[in-house]
């Protein structure tokens, strides 16, 4: 599986193809297809093995997908602790540039 084969938005598919993914590890092979569908998940896997881009991208598709409006959240991502938001924060911005 590649990541063109998830059928994301055409501004995602760029930037994923600008990082230079190509394809998914394992637990984003099984996870984004879940996510995409609607459906929850909870998922293990070590670090370093794409769980954060695995959520990510799936909530970048669909705010892409529906638009966004300036006067509501689009997403929540709750975490544990500040080291974590602001490293999710980065992975959001290098997969959303």
């Amino acid at each position: 599986m590649k990541f063109s084969d998830f059928n994301f938005h055409p501004d995602l598919t760029d930037g994923i193809n600008a990082i230079g993914f190509e394809t998914p590890t394992p637990i984003q092979d099984q996870a984004i297809p879940m996510i995409l569908k609607g459906q929850d998940l909870i998922g293990s896997a070590q670090t370093g093995t794409g769980k954060t881009a695995a959520f990510l991208l799936p909530i970048i598709d669909q705010i892409l997908k529906t638009g966004t409006d300036d006067h509501h959240i689009d997403a929540l991502i709750v975490v544990p602790t500040r080291e974590l938001a602001l490293q999710i924060d980065q992975q959001l911005e290098g997969l959303s540039y």
